[in-house]
């Protein structure tokens, strides 16, 4: 197959979860459609409580909202295209919604990654430095690390989609996943692509294991201080501030590392695919769960938002 110049009328094919099994294809399409349903619901009355809550008004809860927001966004860039590919039985995707789907979903994983960073940050300065955390972690301060969070996710999202850009593809190409996945595009590829491998291993090691670093220091600290005070009271409640967050990092970089340990390990593309899973859909899911389950403010806060609507509903309806 000789290479096309013409990129932008290239398609790519995405995997089919249930390709071998197409009576089952039913029970995925509303297996994964519920689950978008209650991960876009979840995460929307997370934002919802916080907003209502003058009380939430707090750094953690500003970046628990947009970090809802943008499990919204991420979960929204892969799922709604899969249950088309599932409902359609068409797996065929153009170019430019491939490299559409590539730029964002680097972008929100990337923001993931950051704000579940700056929240570790933040309970860092609450528990070893409470004193000073008004000071420290103010409104302006907590808008630059947003700020930032963003700026540095469209640069490397930028940064990857112009260098996948000025690849040359050939035309009708498969791609194991059920998603454009940066590394399997630019694979496919059949010009040089070590400049993008370069890029690709840079900006994993920055922005992955760079954050990760600062998330594993910053909880090294938070447990020193804990353990070194006295009353069992006083550890349970240290502890309890940061405990939801703790089970989102663990859950997020757990499934991360599922995902590329699965692609090296085996060359199965469905178990792969099946992994990527955990990561890009499940997770996402998940997060509102831990933290209104773990949280009483947000508990207290859920309740007045889910009472409001049923107000409302009850107020709309005839007499």
């Amino acid at each position: 197959m000789e290479p096309g110049n013409d990129t932008q009328l290239s398609e790519f094919f995405l995997l089919e979860l249930s390709e071998n099994q197409p009576q089952i294809q039913p029970l995925i399409f509303g297996l994964f459609l519920s689950m978008y349903l209650v991960t876009v619901t979840g995460n929307l009355l997370i934002i919802m409580a916080i907003t209502a809550d003058s009380h939430l008004h707090t750094p953690m809860y500003i970046f628990l909202s947009n970090l809802s927001f943008v499990d919204i966004c991420f979960t929204s860039t892969t799922v709604p295209q899969m249950l088309v590919t599932i409902h359609t039985q068409s797996k065929a995707i153009t170019y430019a919604n491939c490299i559409t789907q590539v730029y964002f979903l680097l972008l929100f994983s990337v923001l993931d990654i950051f704000l579940l960073t700056v929240m570790a940050y933040d309970r860092y300065v609450a528990i070893c430095h409470p004193l000073h955390y008004m000071i420290i972690m103010n409104t302006r301060r907590c808008g630059l690390m947003i700020l930032a969070c963003w700026i540095i996710g469209v640069i490397n999202s930028l940064l990857h989609t112009f260098l996948a850009l000025r690849l040359s593809f050939c035309t009708d190409l498969e791609i194991p996943h059920f998603y454009c996945e940066l590394n399997q595009v630019v694979h496919h590829a059949c010009s040089d692509i070590s400049l993008n491998d370069m890029v690709i291993y840079i900006a994993a090691m920055l922005l992955v294991v760079g954050p990760l670093s600062g998330i594993l220091y910053s909880y090294s600290k938070i447990v020193s201080s804990i353990c070194a005070i006295s009353s069992v009271q006083g550890k349970y409640k240290a502890f309890s501030t940061c405990a939801s967050h703790l089970s989102v990092v663990s859950l997020f970089y757990c499934t991360l590392l599922g995902v590329y340990l699965s692609s090296a390990v085996t060359q199965n593309a469905q178990a792969t695919a099946l992994a990527s899973l955990m990561y890009t859909v499940v997770t996402p899911m998940l997060n509102p769960f831990i933290y209104s389950l773990r949280n009483n403010d947000m508990k207290k806060a859920l309740k007045i938002v889910l009472g409001r609507v049923t107000r409302n509903r009850l107020t709309d309806l005839p007499s």
